[in-house]
Formats: structure tokens, sequence, C-alpha cells
């Protein structure tokens, strides 16, 4: 089955560009498209694409309200958001409101085709140095932490090590160098990790740690 996407962006002639890109690919296929957050809450609740590919600064409703009414409503559809700045407070918001990611509008087609590809199947699209640029940029670097640091409890020393590597930006052949452990081990880690923390990706996984403390901005 091919990987449905909703086109979500307030310019026109974004979304005819996006879907010329998008149509062009044998397992992707484009079944709607949104000018607002509005528009796209309601075609999510008819379509249930696979992806949702949102814009962040619009009318009526923002991609960042969108993006968290769309995942409060527990539908499957996961959100890649698309901004014009790498270091955009919007973007930072559509992470927490859940969003699995997001792109520069600037980048190029073919890796825009990689990342819905990733999302669709369950993976972050955002490199962890992009991620804690904009975690440090835009979290609250107070002494007190956003979260309660017991939600994680659930996890081991191990694995409480390994989200701290995860957060400071290491991928996991990075993190597996660093402890002296196979890469399929960290991976095996990371996923116990999302399990236990209850969150859909390796990015909100990297929220939480900044949000409860484990790691601060500029660690």
């Amino acid at each position: 089955m091919p990987i449905t996407v909703l086109l979500v962006d307030d310019q026109e002639l974004m979304r005819m560009g996006l879907n010329m890109v998008l149509d062009a690919q044998d397992d992707i296929t484009v079944v709607g498209e949104a000018s607002d957050g509005a528009a796209a809450v309601a075609a999510v609740r008819k379509l249930e694409p696979d992806v949702v590919l949102m814009d962040v600064r619009m009318p009526v409703v923002d991609g960042v309200s969108a993006t968290a009414q769309i995942l409060e409503s527990g539908v499957a559809s996961r959100v890649l958001v698309m901004t014009t700045f790498d270091l955009d407070e919007h973007a930072m918001g559509a992470l927490r409101a859940g969003a699995s990611g997001f792109l520069l509008k600037d980048t190029p087609s073919e890796d825009l085709v990689s990342a819905i590809r990733s999302v669709a199947a369950g993976d972050a699209v955002v490199s962890p140095k992009v991620t804690r640029r904009l975690l440090a940029r835009f979290l609250d670097d107070g002494p007190a932490p956003l979260r309660d640091p017991e939600v994680l409890d659930v996890l081991t020393e191990r694995e409480r090590e390994v989200l701290q590597l995860v957060a400071t930006g290491l991928s996991n052949t990075e993190i597996a160098a660093q402890l002296f452990l196979s890469e399929s081990t960290i991976k095996s880690h990371v996923g116990r990790i999302l399990t236990k923390l209850n969150v859909r990706d390796r990015v909100q996984a990297v929220v939480l740690a900044y949000e409860t403390g484990l790691v601060r901005p500029g660690s």
C-alpha cells in the first residue's frame, strides 16, 4: 500500500510544488490538501493519512495547535512539520506538541521523500544535532525542570545513560562507540526507552530528557 500524505500549507504554489514531487513517487500518494490548521484537523479525521506535511505559520489555526489537536485525537497519522528557519520557535512548539520532526522548506526533494518514508515507518527525521540546537534555544533553562523527573524512574541506570547521550546529539553508532557496546544493543536500549516512557519516537524522548532536567541546554 502506498504511503498516504496530507499537504497543509497556506501557500497554493507550495502545495502544488509538493504535490508534483510526491506524485512522482510510486510509493507515495497525496490524498488531500488544506490551507490552514482547522481544515487540516478536519481532513485528518476524514482521510486518516499516514503522514501530515504541516506548515507552522498559517491563518485560522496555526500548525502547532493543529498538530496538538491531531495527535490528541488518537489518530495514527504522524506529523512532519515544515518551516522556513531551523531555529523556529513554532517548530519547537510543534515538536513539543508531538510532531515526529521537522524539515526546512528548502530541503532537497529527495530528502523530503526520504523523510516522509522514514516518518511513515515510525522513525523521527530531525537530526539529533538540530534537535539539540532547537532545545537549547527554546526550552526553559532555569533551575526548575518542566516535568517531574520521577517519570524517568522506570528506566534502568544504563537506559538513563543512553537517553542522556541521545539527548546530547549522538547517533546510535556514536553511543555504541562511547559505551563500548554494539550498535544493535544501543538500538534495543532506545526501543525500551521509548516504550517505558510512552513516547512516540526519538525526538519526543529527547524533549522529555530536557524537560525533566536529565540534560540541560548547552550540556
